[in-house]
């Protein structure tokens, strides 16, 4: 097959979206297809040669991560997706990217498109424009977007129920993310802990993803500060960049945890991502913005179970004591998970690694079957 995989996050490692969208083309590529990724460009990255990419114009959004996609000025992206004969086309953002894919669709009618449901979008829109009204009109682009794919598919069942209660009437397919499963690398995770001097008598608390106060990370340093006062030894890493890193460093200090937490920044490195997650006693992931997230699976890979929000999206699977720790939305109780969790870290985690990640390479066989019904079914129109 020949497959295009198309969002708005360039480079890929930008966020959990632009991950899946990469996953989905290289392990497609290891099972003999061919997968563009295709996104908007970010000239501050070179390319990556191990990922097929067709990119078009894109645009800094102040403030963010992100770049405005606009395809219209970029003649050589449109050449190039002409002369593509895709197959099938995977949408992983409803926005420009998926009016890539439904230009496409208009200019060969055969190729089916299908969508996959990633995010909360009306509180991405509503963090921004602090409007019900325009949150609203964005939640009705995308399904607008939705109805004219032949299939959407969403990562899990409190998923489903979320694109259901935008008002999407249609059928929606659980599709879930999955993971790369390797050996957890004790003697690297603890050289990466000597490096970042943390003696073996600190516990460790990590969270790994966007600095954004829509992952109540604030709530994680509140509940941090509680921690210490009660006497905790720990040090609490956060991973990632973000909007509200500023924000969120200077709450460290009013907190008075400015000793405790300690934000590192990107990390590109692939390894050392890992050893953070490996090293780590409990990844602490109260997000209740989060669909499926990535890093919950990553955690899980290298034997750290989660502390989450019961009756999250990103809670779905987890079983509270065994295989990761549930809490109510409160610092208070975030705390509590914590402390419940570091007493049962070790079985958690190793129930966490059994149960939790999903190879990538069974996932793509499951989508590849699907990809192939959708052609099929496309023919026959």
């Amino acid at each position: 097959m020949i497959i295009g995989e198309l969002t708005e996050t360039f480079p890929p490692m930008q966020d959990g979206v632009g991950r899946v969208c990469w996953a989905y083309c290289s392990t497609l590529e290891k099972k003999g297809h061919t997968a563009y990724y295709i996104a908007p460009e970010d000239p501050d990255h070179s390319r990556f040669p191990d990922l097929r990419t067709l990119t078009y114009r894109g645009i800094q959004i102040p403030g963010q991560n992100y770049r405005f996609g606009v395809p219209d000025w970029s003649p050589e992206f449109r050449r190039q997706i002409r002369e593509i004969p895709f197959d099938i086309l995977h949408i992983h953002s409803p926005f420009l990217s998926a009016r890539v894919a439904l230009e496409i669709r208009k200019e060969n009618p055969r190729i089916p498109i299908v969508a996959t449901f990633h995010s909360k979008y009306y509180d991405d829109a509503f963090k921004i424009t602090h409007s019900k009204t325009i949150s609203g009109g964005i939640v009705n682009l995308v399904l607008g977007v939705y109805n004219k794919c032949d299939a959407v598919w969403a990562l899990n069942n409190e998923t489903a129920d979320v694109l259901r209660a935008y008002g999407y009437k249609g059928a929606i397919d659980i599709s879930p993310n999955g993971t790369d499963i390797y050996d957890i690398d004790r003697a690297g995770a603890e050289k990466a802990r000597e490096n970042l001097g943390i003696g073996p008598e600190k516990k460790i608390l990590l969270f790994v993803g966007q600095i954004s106060r829509k992952k109540n990370i604030h709530s994680i340093l509140q509940a941090a500060a509680i921690l210490k006062k009660e006497g905790l030894d720990f040090t609490l890493l956060l991973a990632g960049d973000g909007p509200d890193r500023g924000n969120l460093g200077r709450l460290a200090e009013k907190l008075d945890i400015q000793d405790r937490a300690r934000f590192l920044g990107f990390i590109r490195n692939g390894d050392d991502l890992h050893n953070l997650y490996a090293m780590a006693d409990l990844f602490v992931f109260p997000s209740l913005y989060d669909n499926a997230p990535m890093v919950v699976r990553e955690a899980a890979v290298n034997g750290t179970a989660s502390v989450l929000v019961r009756g999250s999206c990103s809670a779905e699977g987890i079983e509270d004591g065994v295989n990761g720790f549930l809490c109510e939305d409160s610092p208070e109780d975030i705390a509590r998970a914590i402390k419940r969790g570091l007493d049962g870290a070790k079985e958690a985690g190793a129930a966490a690694r059994k149960t939790i990640p999903q190879p990538w390479d069974e996932i793509m066989d499951s989508v590849l079957e699907k990809y192939a019904a959708l052609i099929e079914k496309r023919k026959n129109l």
